[in-house]
């Protein structure tokens, strides 16, 4: 059961999971969050339509009725699961990964998450132990529900005047075609915005370099004041400023402090995640912001902000998390909210560049992955090495390491999905970045045979 990660079941279909794991995944679920009935969305891949006739009849051959709402963005799921009140809710998607993969994101009342640690292991261990799944006499039913409508009343509350701005988007062939023209309009300039779940024109995933030229030269070709793109689920977004360059996702975070703090007066907590830069911090705080920093991924971030009542969050992957939404990740109302800022900006004279300028004050190697078998020894190993000669201001250690040093800081984590373990970090100057991660490498690939 490849499939089960610590946020979703994921894989590549047919291969690390299959329809009798959609049917037993549907049929335990009512049982494992106590719900009689389920909310299901699914994305365009082609192989959603057989997951989800599998799933459904799991869920409904368990006794329980499934509210379908049809084709979905991942953040419309999370919208259904909270503002009607269901307690368990499926939506079918891969999110940024290639058209041969597929998966299942889980939540639960309220719209938290359900990962390994939270449900999904238990549902795994059901599986492999072979549990049986008998139909029950009071089978369930599918009801059609249309969510569309209600939940593009919920985003345009927040939608501002981008009348000024000259906007490019890609919408990557998914799912936030759905909804992206009903909020923007057709003013702006769109490429590969039709469903297409064989994406056509580049994997729907930003955060690879190759993923964003389309978007980039767009942007150069009309004079955008800024490019945004989503990745497959409309769970993430990612943006471009006017040179076309690539804006790294965590920098956003102290972007939204304008919206927040300066248009609506919110000072409270701001959520990061252990990767994100000391500049959303650093920029953050004056405006009289308390930062926290946490763990990777949705299945710890959201529910991690509800805790805190933090009032907005993100990650380096390029989700954000509203209070506003029921402490769940939007790149719809993220794109939104950001937007709105740029509009601001550009009416002072300060263009989305000069905005992340203020902001980006350090040099930043991006996330490096290290193919590698003992990811706990390697991680040891390079705390070990720094710490043995540099005396550390601070160290994380709830995911991976994050060790900081007046001058730089690193962190270093297993990733959760992948067979990687992966490497980032942050110094005051490129000298001291390129020296930093140059010994990283040589010790991981000298004493651990890792891979780059």
């Amino acid at each position: 059961m490849g499939a089960f990660h610590a946020y979703d079941i994921r894989g590549i279909y047919n291969v690390d999971f299959d329809r009798d794991t959609a049917y037993k995944v549907g049929y335990f679920l009512p049982e494992l969050l106590s719900a009689d009935k389920v909310l299901v969305g699914r994305d365009c891949r082609v192989s959603s339509d057989e997951i989800h006739e599998y799933l459904l009849a799991g869920i409904t051959d368990a006794g329980a009725d499934v509210y379908d709402i049809g084709l979905s963005t991942t953040p419309m799921v999370y919208f259904g699961t909270a503002n009607y009140g269901f307690k368990a809710s499926v939506q079918i998607t891969a999110s940024h990964n290639p058209r041969e993969y597929n998966g299942m994101k889980v939540s639960r009342e309220n719209a938290l998450p359900v990962g390994l640690d939270s449900g999904l292991g238990q549902i795994k261990e059901w599986i492999d132990s072979g549990r049986p799944t008998p139909p029950v006499a009071a089978k369930g039913k599918v009801i059609p529900m249309d969510i569309h409508k209600d939940y593009l009343d919920f985003l345009l509350k927040f939608k501002g005047d981008y009348s000024s701005l000259k906007i490019a988007f890609d919408l990557s062939n998914g799912m936030a075609a759905l909804y992206a023209k009903e909020i923007f309009g057709e003013e702006p300039d769109y490429i590969f915005d039709n469903l297409d779940g064989t994406f056509p024109n580049h994997e729907p995933n930003p955060l690879i370099p190759k993923n964003v030229e389309p978007l980039q030269k767009l942007v150069a070709k009309v004079g955008a004041d800024v490019g945004v793109i989503y990745d497959g689920d409309a769970d993430r977004v990612m943006f471009v400023d006017e040179r076309g360059q690539f804006i790294s996702p965590d920098l956003m975070i102290a972007v939204l402090g304008h919206y927040y703090v300066e248009e609506r007066g919110l000072k409270g907590t701001v959520l990061q995640d252990i990767r994100s830069s000391k500049a959303v911090g650093e920029y953050l705080t004056p405006m009289g912001c308390r930062m926290e920093t946490w763990k990777v991924g949705r299945a710890f971030a959201a529910k991690k902000l509800r805790e805190l009542d933090g009032v907005w969050g993100g990650e380096l992957a390029g989700h954000y998390y509203f209070r506003d939404f029921f402490y769940s990740d939007s790149g719809l109302l993220a794109s939104m909210l950001i937007l709105r800022v740029v509009a601001k900006m550009k009416s002072m004279g300060v263009s989305l560049s000069q905005l992340i300028g203020r902001i980006a004050r350090y040099k930043n190697s991006g996330e490096i992955n290290f193919r590698i078998e003992d990811k706990a020894g390697a991680m040891e190993a390079v705390k070990e090495y720094f710490t043995s000669s540099e005396t550390p201001t601070a160290i994380m250690d709830f995911d991976g390491y994050r060790v900081e040093f007046p001058d730089w800081w690193f962190n270093i984590r297993p990733s959760n999905t992948e067979p990687y373990l992966r490497f980032i970090c942050e110094a005051t100057s490129d000298e001291l970045l390129d020296e930093k991660v140059a010994k990283t490498k040589s010790l991981l690939i000298e004493r651990f045979n890792a891979k780059v």
